[in-house]
């Protein structure tokens, strides 16, 4: 049984890693406290910095796993092989009790996932980089993973940018206020402001 949007709204960012979306959505949710993030769980180590429930819900193989077998994920992804990324049924609910829209920065699939799941009340924003190979430029600069795992990220990017028109809107992020501005007029539609 899916938790009831229907006392709330869905505002979904996705897009191949390192186009943007989480600076934007960070943004977003400074500028509008009608937003509340969904944070997303998943089984990945932490990187320096992250909070569990903060960043993610930093879980365990065993425990991801687990919580697949009892339906606690509205949606999941086994995005990398071995890696998984899902949304927990008890956030949404969290999160709507309070009266808030929710906000999400997740992965292409899971974006697809969830509109599927809640196609009224949710509007799902592709973000775009300006082309491809800065996209894969952005990735290389992180220098936060091995060569393996780098190749992997591009390979599922270039993938993840074949779904750009199957979502509502999509905010290109070429030039960074240009595209938060757009990204908070498309909130304040959402919020009917």
């Amino acid at each position: 049984m899916l938790p009831d949007a229907s006392t709330g709204k869905l505002l979904i960012f996705t897009a191949p890693s390192g186009a943007g979306k989480t600076t934007i959505v960070r943004h977003l949710l400074r500028q509008f406290p009608d937003l509340a993030f969904s944070v997303s769980a998943t089984n990945r180590p932490r990187r320096p910095g992250e909070e569990h429930g903060v960043a993610y819900y930093f879980l365990s193989t065993e425990d991801f796993q687990e919580k697949i077998r009892q339906g606690e994920f509205v949606e999941y992804e086994e995005v990398y092989p071995g890696r998984y990324y899902g949304t927990l049924r008890s956030e949404l609910e969290r999160l709507w009790s309070q009266g808030k829209t929710i906000v999400f920065d997740i992965e292409v699939k899971g974006a697809t996932n969830l509109k599927r799941l809640y196609p009224h009340g949710s509007t799902a924003v592709f973000v775009n980089p300006p082309s491809p190979e800065i996209l894969f430029q952005r990735l290389r600069d992180r220098s936060t993973e091995s060569e393996a795992d780098l190749h992997a990220r591009i390979v599922r990017a270039a993938e993840e940018l074949t779904y750009l028109h199957t979502f509502d809107r999509v905010l290109t992020n070429d030039d960074l206020p240009t595209a938060l501005a757009e990204a908070e007029r498309i909130v304040r539609e959402v919020l009917g402001a």
